[in-house]
């Protein structure tokens, strides 16, 4: 399935010489670049990634990953994902871009959606060719093939996650000042202000990724493969690491600003905006409930619309934090264990991530299936756009028009 960063479903860095990239590195090799011949006692001799003749490592998918588990996982299971949440996606942009939905927690929505979809898009070649169609034992070669499978099987997707991240810490926010503080909604939550925050965390997260492209340095090696000679791609620190900034001193900046800013951070503060939205979704129920008695029927639907819409996004939260705190954990004691005093079991590590970033690929087509659940003003959206003009072309008429559903809940928040 390509290289397992930690908050994606990729292989993991490519890069032999830093003892920040991998969890389980090359077959043979600890964490730390030594010789570990127990380790290597698992893989055959041409899945030892190690040029026996110059004692460099090359690249081998065999070597990266646990293949009992990842073949059935990225090579059977993941394709039929792919295509689910590439649909499923897609059904929600098309939906959620309709004139009648048009507004700044849809237009949040909608980028999440499209981030999510590109995340797994740009690795779905590198699964194909390497699990679907079993050429995971194979070297890659020639040092372009290796820099585009490093780009759109780590790098590219890393980073249309983090953007999806914060995309959702964003939707986090925008809620709590449409329930906490609705008067200041009015002026910080218009669909302009939206759009620029929206611009503002693509251009972060592509600023966040933009080193990986260039923080590593191809090699064309000879080795000898299948007893032939052959050319095969070496990987190392890029120079301009090691002279300006210094590989440890880089990858711990790297690594501890993705732990905290990507990871730890945006969890705990959606954990705690979890917490006070459903608590003052507690207390506009209370209050629904009091105007119901009143008979003061049209602001009691008005909150019982608003309370839809908060309890939609809060279940849309908790499962990306079901999802996304297991890989937070796992992140920050990688780096703790590389860091400061080594004491995780790096193959167990690789192992939970790849079980991690899996469930991280299932929670993705998840958001519709919520969005057709909780939301009546979505469910007839789409089916004024996918149903009726199925019926109308079956038919062979065009009576059948887009209409606007009934809304279930005020025009700033809802979905």
């Amino acid at each position: 399935m390509g290289q397992n960063d930690f908050d994606h479903f990729d292989l993991q860095d490519v890069d032999n010489s830093s003892r920040y990239e991998n969890v389980s590195m090359y077959a043979g090799y600890n964490y730390y670049g030594d010789w570990n011949e127990s380790y290597a006692q698992q893989f055959s001799e041409d899945e030892y990634c190690i040029n026996k003749y110059q004692n460099e490592s090359y690249m081998n998918v065999s070597c990266d990953t646990i293949l009992e588990y990842s073949m059935p996982l990225y090579g059977y299971c993941t394709p039929i994902l792919l295509l689910i949440t590439v649909t499923a996606n897609t059904m929600i942009v098309l939906v959620l871009s309709k004139r009648n939905m048009a507004t700044p927690t849809n237009c949040v929505l909608m980028a999440m959606a499209i981030c999510d979809m590109l995340t797994v898009l740009f690795p779905a070649p590198g699964i194909f060719y390497m699990y679907t169609f079993g050429n995971h034992y194979k070297p890659l070669s020639p040092i372009y093939a290796c820099y585009a499978y490093i780009a759109f099987n780590e790098i590219v997707p890393a980073m249309f996650h983090t953007a999806s991240i914060w995309l959702t810490l964003a939707l986090a926010v925008q809620r709590y000042i449409y329930v906490c503080h609705a008067p200041v909604a009015r002026t910080w939550c218009t669909m302009p202000r939206v759009k620029r925050c929206i611009l503002y965390i693509s251009i972060a997260a592509i600023l966040h990724q933009s080193s990986r492209f260039f923080d590593r340095s191809y090699t064309s090696i000879p080795i000898e493969w299948h007893g032939r000679p052959a050319e095969v791609c070496s990987t190392r620190t890029a120079p301009w690491v090691d002279k300006y900034i210094g590989e440890d001193v880089y990858y711990v900046v790297y690594f501890l600003f993705r732990v905290l800013f990507v990871h730890l951070l945006p969890c705990a503060f959606l954990v705690t905006l979890n917490i006070l939205l459903f608590k003052a979704m507690k207390k506009a129920q209370e209050k629904r409930e009091k105007l119901f008695r009143e008979n003061r029927k049209k602001e009691s639907k008005k909150l019982r619309d608003a309370n839809c819409t908060t309890l939609m996004l809060i279940v849309v939260v908790t499962v990306f934090l079901i999802v996304e705190i297991p890989i937070a954990v796992i992140t920050a004691l990688h780096i703790i264990s590389s860091a400061v005093i080594e004491f995780l079991d790096y193959r167990v590590a690789n192992l939970f991530i790849l079980f991690a970033n899996f469930f991280l690929i299932v929670s993705y087509p998840i958001n519709f299936a919520i969005y057709c659940g909780m939301s009546r003003q979505f469910r007839e959206t789409f089916k004024e756009i996918f149903l009726k003009q199925a019926v109308a072309k079956k038919d062979g008429s065009s009576k059948y028009s887009l209409v606007n559903g009934p809304r279930t809940c005020t025009n700033e928040t809802v979905l």
